[in-house]
């Protein structure tokens, strides 16, 4: 259990490293317009916003990294617990503010990963 626990928090993670790289990097380009919806002069008015977005995201994906590889077992757990919590809320929140499919690309998987991590625990 506690191996598909991790498992799903590094998915997590990678799936952050992604929209931080679609956010900083890829906003204005092809990808990043056809992810977000968006035309480019919408695109290109938002850029720094979307890259002080992505930077979040980033730091997101970092801490989730640092809660699989840290050495104390009860601090793991509680930056699993603390870095899933905050994917899970951001994840509502854009769910509800920005695009319902935000649900199901960001706080499902975070919710999913949680509740493993609990029982794993």
């Amino acid at each position: 259990m506690k191996f598909i626990a991790d498992l799903l928090v590094a998915l997590v993670a990678l799936e952050h490293v992604y929209i931080l790289v679609l956010e900083m990097f890829l906003w204005t380009k092809p990808t990043g317009l056809k992810a977000f919806g968006m035309r480019p002069p919408q695109a290109e008015m938002t850029k720094v916003m979307a890259a002080n977005q992505g930077l979040y995201n980033g730091f997101l994906a970092l801490g989730l990294f640092w809660s699989l590889v840290q050495p104390n077992a009860d601090f793991t757990f509680q930056l699993k617990l603390f870095f899933l919590g905050c994917v899970f809320v951001a994840g509502l929140y854009g769910s509800v503010t920005a695009s319902r499919k935000i649900l199901y690309i960001q706080a499902l998987p975070a919710a999913v990963a949680l509740i493993l991590v609990l029982f794993a625990g």
